[in-house]
């Protein structure tokens, strides 16, 4: 299926505004952004969305989807009114004398919102999940495509596309970067599906779709900053010195799955190369450090490049005293282990795995202090094209994110998805696995000619892995047709 028919497929049903329910004081008031926040503002949203099944009509509820849709738009609204900065809008303060050029978000405006799209596309789930490669129609099940988050001036700061599927739902959210990181968009995420099912809840018992609920861990939405909350000065007179649009490369991705099993194999491989009397490396160093050799070995490189591997480190646990884990706002920063395509492949995976350890070890409450310093002394804004390295690797998300324990009312989520947004050769998503706690299933970008050669790394793939529709989670002891055995591909190291 080409983009465009992929685009043609899903039709727009409905649009609207959605509002906070209620208007805390704090969010009257300018939310300045932080070292932190603002480098972001070339990035496209966080775009990920979960697959649910549809319900099955009753005669109490003979469309029991248009009534989910309507009791998310309450949620949603309800939600927001804690989750408030993504109903504002960025706001760029400008002087001349003396020159001053600062951005914040401004949520006092009544005509901002957040956006809520119902759409709808004649496919089934198993048309999402069994394709080799992520199906191109993904795309099409989020807003605000190909929006960076300096658009957040004029487009809403978070979008959440319904769309409905002949035996499926997905909910699929659009999140300002420079409002949250991957941790405050499950925050954001894992709230808005409580708030659904607790509504869903009471209105069946009450027969009141508008009623409120609490949230059961509410987010810190005010910004963490080392001196004095400010409006951060920017070297910059208009957004066009740093603003640029970023084309993304031709890439297949596929999503790969790694048991609890293969997991503790990497980690036992790993130690076993390292003094575990010194150190430990993580179940995730070690499968970072796997990828990473399996990725470089595909690229086939010359042995002198210098290839590296970043990392995705939380600084809420690292700082001292540290922020609270409900902090909603950006406060992550990559690490990296650096060496040559010959070292790395020389070497083993533990090694490798060592590079990752120590770089994470590295990265103490000192030195995100000094990053921030520097940043202040000199700020800067991330430029998409300059910083990737087409002889790197990226892994974001975490297998930690509670993305399963969405439930929005309609059982577990079948399986996650991302959007188009922020998409290069070498990044690597993270997510938990639907095989249990430990397990991992990674989303790999890479050019066509990159993949076919990990597709054919016998040290990579060892066959593909069954997960029946009962770990899927789709019969949900619901009745209605129980989908058949999907496949993704099993990664395993031959150790």
């Amino acid at each position: 299926m080409n983009q465009q028919t992929s685009k043609n497929v899903v039709r727009q049903i409905s649009k609207c505004t959605i509002k906070p329910h209620r208007v805390l004081e704090e969010s009257k008031q300018a939310h300045y952004l932080t070292p932190w926040d603002l480098p972001l503002f070339n990035l496209h949203y966080i775009q990920i969305g979960l697959l649910y099944r549809k319900p099955a009509p009753s005669v109490e509820d003979p469309n029991p989807s248009v009534t989910f849709i309507d009791q998310l738009k309450h949620s949603m609204s309800v939600t927001l009114t804690h989750f408030f900065p993504l109903s504002g809008r960025m706001v760029t303060k400008q002087q001349d004398n003396p020159p001053f050029y600062g951005i914040y978000v401004d949520c006092t405006n009544d005509s901002v919102g957040a956006e809520f799209i119902h759409a709808a596309a004649d496919i089934s789930m198993m048309d999402i999940l069994t394709p080799v490669d992520v199906p191109q129609i993904i795309r099409s099940f989020f807003t605000l495509e190909g929006a960076n988050c300096h658009d957040g001036h004029t487009k809403p700061l978070l979008g959440v596309q319904v769309t409905e599927l002949l035996d499926g739902i997905f909910v699929g959210c659009s999140f300002n970067h420079v409002i949250g990181d991957g941790t405050s968009f499950w925050k954001f995420f894992n709230a808005l599906a409580e708030t659904n099912m607790k509504l869903r809840k009471a209105s069946k018992e009450a027969g009141d779709q508008h009623i409120e609920c609490d949230i059961s861990s509410l987010p810190i939405t005010k910004r963490w900053f080392m001196e004095d909350p400010t409006l951060i000065n920017l070297p910059f007179s208009h957004h066009k010195e740093f603003i640029e649009r970023y084309e993304r490369p031709l890439l297949r991705e596929r999503m790969f799955h790694f048991t609890e099993e293969s997991l503790a194999k990497l980690k036992d491989k790993a130690n076993e190369e390292c003094d575990k009397k010194l150190t430990e490396i993580s179940s995730f160093q070690a499968l970072s450090a796997f990828v990473w050799r399996s990725i470089t070995r595909a690229r086939r490189f010359t042995s002198d490049r210098k290839t590296e591997c970043r990392l995705v480190s939380d600084n809420r646990l690292r700082l001292n005293p540290p922020i609270s884990e409900n902090y909603f706002g950006n406060c992550a920063r990559t690490v990296c282990g650096t060496t040559t395509v010959r070292e790395l492949l020389e070497h083993g995976i533990g090694w490798a795995a060592m590079l990752l350890h120590e770089a994470v070890k590295e990265y103490t409450d000192e030195k995100i202090r000094e990053s921030r310093e520097e940043w202040m002394r000199k700020p800067y804004i991330l430029q998409m094209g300059p910083s990737l390295d087409v002889a790197s690797v990226m892994m974001g998300g975490s297998p930690k994110f509670d993305v399963y324990g969405c439930d929005f009312g309609l059982g577990m989520a079948v399986a996650a998805r991302s959007g188009s947004a922020n998409k290069f050769d070498g990044k690597v998503t993270a997510y938990r696995g639907l095989t249990g706690i430990r397990s991992v299933m990674l989303e790999i970008c890479l050019p066509p000619e990159s993949m076919n050669a990990l597709e054919s790394d016998a040290e990579f793939i060892v066959s593909p892995h069954e997960i029946h529709s009962d770990v899927l989670g789709v019969n949900n002891g619901r009745s209605g047709p129980v989908l058949g055995k999907t496949k993704h591909q099993t990664a395993l190291s031959r150790l």
